[in-house]
């Protein structure tokens, strides 16, 4: 990005005419602050902006909107040797860019922020319109704003130049809105160290085309984009990496809002143009049978209390049967999105494995036409919403085998539940703890029946599923009690949160059970927002925890 501006703002671009733009401030030395650091120092002053009438939720709102035009102006000022494929034009354009607020002063800065906002959200069609649509400034004291910008977001910087964007503290400070607003927190974030695991087990190629249809933030398609770049870096010069700008990588997302939030990032890491089509589509996608297919399918769909059910989808003549079970809809969903021979990894909860009727069916074909080939067991206390009971489900759409025989030969699962102890402060869940199930999903290199077995890692033929009562698929690898050394790790608070997460649930559970009874005694007070379950589905509500 050029650092000259014009010495005054044009008269069609900005309400502060008379204002002077002088050139781009001077970088601060960038302070060597760990993203925490950085994310208390915001977040605290959030507790300073309620008291002049500034909500939490416009409080992050803002701040996505301010940071997204600072790191916007760090990464346009990264050396050279760091950008990549064809030259990088500035995210946003100059008079509009972070350098431009902080010029100014007051209400002239107040003003020209309005302006900004106004401005970028008219650019209709493209990301960086997508990414400011409808957006209105919550900040209305001048002396407010021009802190928070120049005093508490303009010293630091927040991406790194050793590598392509991160935006920690970014996406830190998204995790804490979500901690802070407790409910529906957990429907934006899949933990990190999932995320990279489900990725680094799928192994995404240079040409695959990569989707996740309830995509959240896009940190499954973030993650992916990084897998590529570091693995194939050299390839990515040319048309290979201008695939990954203009579709080879997209996501759809039901909430704008949430879309937005994925746009940004995107932008951020690289994927797309601010000028180009939006790589994210706002829309249900299980309203319609999909129009583009995929090489592969990264998702953690929304689960939980409030979000399980919903309507039966009839139109979907290529389900394969009807449910109001969001997770069984999305299964069947991702198994249509997928060319032939294409793979996904799917986080679900644990009542997609055991239930009954649509269950029962959906697993049948899944088995039957997939080589479902491995399950891994998550342990409770790592996402937002306690309580969750999740799994990672493997599977590649490869169609039976010759002679009508079934895709999966053999389904391998990993348990990493019993005796795995973790919380969100005290014990966090890290990319390390999940080295030993990515080795022992490659195990067997290419060739799934040459994998090693372990303790926690064991094969179940497709005879013996098939024959299991309903087709139930909630296997357990290890008894409590098997390994001693995270027996041992059990602290009396991690104790304590697992009594929580287990009230938690039965909580979910009774609260599915009273509002299906609410729904039989007074039909009329259901309305059609999938808020409620039905008797027939056996919807095990266990907490939001949908994440992107």
């Amino acid at each position: 990005m050029s650092t000259d501006k014009p010495a005054t703002a044009p008269a069609q671009d900005s309400p502060q005419e008379s204002v002077l733009l002088g050139p781009q401030a001077t970088p601060r030395a960038a302070a060597a602050e760990s993203t925490s650091t950085l994310v208390n120092r915001l977040w605290s002053y959030c507790e300073l902006l309620r008291h002049s009438g500034v909500s939490t939720l416009d409080y992050v709102e803002q701040l996505t909107y301010l940071l997204f035009l600072k790191m916007a102006d760090e990464r346009a000022n990264r050396p050279a040797k760091f950008r990549r494929n064809l030259p990088e034009e500035p995210l946003v354009p100059p008079g509009r860019d972070w350098a431009s607020l902080t010029t100014r002063s007051g209400d002239a800065l107040l003003d020209h922020y309005e302006f900004i906002l106004k401005d970028l959200g008219s650019r209709g069609g493209t990301m960086l319109g997508e990414v400011f649509a409808k957006s209105s400034n919550k900040i209305h004291e001048p002396a407010v704003l021009e802190r928070l910008i120049k005093d508490l977001i303009n010293p630091y910087r927040w991406t790194t130049e050793d590598q392509d964007l991160k935006g920690d503290a970014y996406e830190g400070l998204l995790q804490r809105g979500a901690e802070d607003r407790k409910t529906g927190a957990g429907q934006y974030f899949t933990p990190r160290p999932v995320i990279d695991a489900m990725v680094d087990c799928v192994r995404p190629q240079v040409g695959e085309t990569i989707t996740d249809p309830a995509c959240g933030t896009g940190g499954f398609l973030i993650a992916a984009h990084a897998h590529l770049n570091q693995h194939y870096q050299e390839q990515l010069y040319g048309d290979e990496g201008r695939k990954l700008q203009t579709g080879a990588i997209t996501g759809y997302e039901l909430v704008r809002e949430t879309a937005r939030l994925a746009l940004m990032n995107m932008l951020l890491h690289n994927i797309g143009t601010s000028e180009a089509k939006p790589l994210i589509t706002v829309q249900d996608s299980l309203a319609k049978s999909p129009s583009r297919f995929y090489d592969i399918v990264f998702a953690n769909p929304p689960f939980g209390v409030g979000s399980v059910t919903g309507e039966a989808y009839t139109a979907r003549k290529d389900f394969w049967t009807q449910t109001t079970n969001k997770q069984l809809n999305f299964v069947q969903h991702i198994y249509n999105l997928l060319k032939t021979n294409g793979r996904a990894a799917v986080v679900l909860p644990d009542n997609v494995l055991f239930e009954s009727g649509a269950g029962e069916t959906i697993r049948r074909n899944l088995l039957n036409l997939c080589d479902v080939h491995t399950l891994l067991r998550l342990p409770t206390g790592i996402f937002y919403a306690n309580g969750v009971k999740a799994n990672v489900l493997f599977f590649d759409k490869t169609g039976q085998r010759t002679g009508g025989r079934p895709g999966t030969r053999q389904l391998w699962v990993y348990d990493f539940r019993t005796d795995q102890r973790f919380t969100l402060k005290q014990r966090q869940l890290r990319r390390e703890h999940l080295d030993d199930f990515v080795a022992a999903f490659h195990s067997g290199g290419t060739d799934f029946s040459a994998r090693k077995p372990t303790d926690r890692f064991q094969p179940y033929d497709y005879e013996e599923l098939i024959t299991r009562d309903k087709v139930n698929l909630d296997l357990t690898v290890l008894r409590s009690g098997t390994d001693s050394a995270n027996t041992a790790l059990a602290s009396p608070d991690v104790i304590a949160q697992e009594i929580v997460d287990e009230l938690e649930a039965a909580l979910a559970e009774f609260t599915t059970v009273a509002r299906a009874l609410k729904r039989e005694a007074d039909p009329e007070s259901v309305t059609r927002t999938g808020t409620t379950s039905t008797a027939d589905d056996d919807s095990d509500e266990t907490g939001e925890a949908r994440a992107g």
